[in-house]
């Protein structure tokens, strides 16, 4: 079982850096759907994911459309659509205990996922619970970063150190 983030067209490349970190840090591979917002050579993504681009796992996809077929050539996959317009939530127990690798789709920081697509898979539209009077929506990076350790924490953190023991350790 493999998680995946998966971004549709960003256009902030600080929040596509920051994913990438946290890409790094969980052992996630992250997918980067064409077009993007900024160069992706762009110093500031790269400074954003600091020096972790190359524990990064990245897969570069033409559109939306070369992304699913590449999914459904798959085998055990389960897409998650993460959008305020969902009816189920994100965190509902037992959602990646299976062993299919997870992919979560984020859409565009300033329109989401496209409308069409999201009406024929309602299905797999997960909700970040939030207060919708005082906000439009949550910061990308946040929201993925919510979203990837509840999965992690429902699959008892698997591959990470729960514990990591330092030389200069500040609690020792």
């Amino acid at each position: 079982m493999t998680n995946h983030i998966v971004l549709f067209e960003p256009r902030i490349h600080f929040n596509t850096g920051n994913i990438a970190r946290t890409c790094a840090a969980t052992n996630t591979h992250l997918h980067l759907i064409r077009p993007f917002g900024f160069e992706i050579t762009d110093k500031n993504l790269k400074r954003a994911g600091l020096d972790y681009w190359d524990k990064v796992n990245i897969t570069y996809h033409d559109d939306l459309a070369a992304f699913l077929a590449h999914i459904e050539a798959l085998e055990s996959v389960k897409l998650h659509l993460i959008t305020k317009f969902a009816e189920h939530d994100y965190s509902e127990n037992g959602l990646y205990v299976d062993e299919a690798d997870h992919y979560f789709l984020f859409g565009r920081e300033d329109t989401g996922l496209p409308e069409d697509f999201m009406r024929q898979n309602p299905e797999k539209a997960l909700r970040i619970p939030m207060n919708d009077e005082h906000v439009r929506s949550l910061n990308l990076s946040n929201a993925a970063a919510i979203v990837i350790y509840e999965c992690l924490r429902q699959q008892q953190y698997q591959g990470l150190e729960l514990v990591h023991r330092y030389e200069k350790d500040k609690l020792k």
